[in-house]
């Protein structure tokens, strides 16, 4: 037998029962006890998992589908008892991990050692408790707002953008050259009964552009498996003769990692 949590995504998962077989002689009693397993620091309530680096990712065992009834070792306190019928019996754990947890990137892995004691001596065997972290990001993009354009420059501040990626996961912030008639990187340009031209930077100084060729103009980052938050530095250039109007353009934000 085996638990297999899947895929961890940062939410709460439950798998499920697994089922653990116990024969013994009719009449037999007997306890089934679970140990804490060997990651680092493990206890009977918050077993651990470990991963790529050593990383860990928590999980709890318990004896009810209500998972309230946890299954520790301790005889009389926290195991599974029953009395033998001479043939297999089926009884099932119930595993979980938590939600929120900030683990790297990789496969996890845990060995369980079940150990039963009854009347004349005890029983013991392994299973092996795995899942799979995988490298998620999401990001979110605030609009930017140049106001109102009378020929002169305009830089109206840093506007943020959100990144999420699971932890110790490297990525890269890319941006569009948008959808204007001419637009590059260097270059976009909103459209309106004419095209109005401005620039993205990576810096206040609006030195560095921000295009989408990653290694060359994107945004480096390595997550922390919290929110962080980098700036995008618009400008649009001074003496542009357009028409009066309304000017707008969308920009694609993409994320690699």
């Amino acid at each position: 037998m085996s638990i297999n949590f899947g895929t961890y995504s940062g939410s709460l998962l439950t798998p499920g029962g697994t089922p653990l077989t116990v024969t013994c002689p009719a009449g037999t009693s007997y306890s089934v006890g679970l140990n804490a397993g060997v990651g680092a620091g493990a206890t009977m309530t918050t077993r651990e998992m470990t991963g790529p680096g050593s990383a860990a990712l928590s999980y709890q065992i318990f004896q009810d589908s209500a998972r309230t009834t946890n299954w520790g070792n301790t005889v009389g306190t926290d195991t599974v008892v029953g009395t033998g019928n001479g043939s297999a019996q089926t009884i099932y754990i119930y595993p979980q991990a938590p939600g929120g947890q900030n683990a790297a990137p990789g496969i996890y892995n845990d060995t369980i050692t079940v150990t039963v004691n009854y009347a004349g001596g005890t029983a013991t065997t392994t299973f092996s408790v795995t899942a799979t972290v995988m490298a998620t990001c999401q990001i979110s993009a605030a609009s930017i707002n140049f106001g109102n354009y009378t020929g002169s420059l305009v830089k109206p501040g840093g506007s943020p953008l959100t990144v999420t990626c699971t932890n110790t996961t490297s990525y890269d912030l890319g941006l569009s050259a948008g959808p204007g008639a001419g637009a590059t990187v260097t270059s976009r340009k909103m459209t309106g009964p004419a095209m109005l031209d401005y620039q993205m930077f990576q810096d206040s100084a609006q030195t560095l552009n921000w295009g989408n060729t990653v290694g060359t103009d994107t945004v480096h980052g390595i997550s922390n498996g919290s929110t962080q938050t980098v700036y995008i530095y618009p400008q649009m250039a001074a003496g542009q003769n357009v028409a009066p109007g309304t000017y707008s353009d969308t920009i694609i934000v993409t994320v690699t990692y």
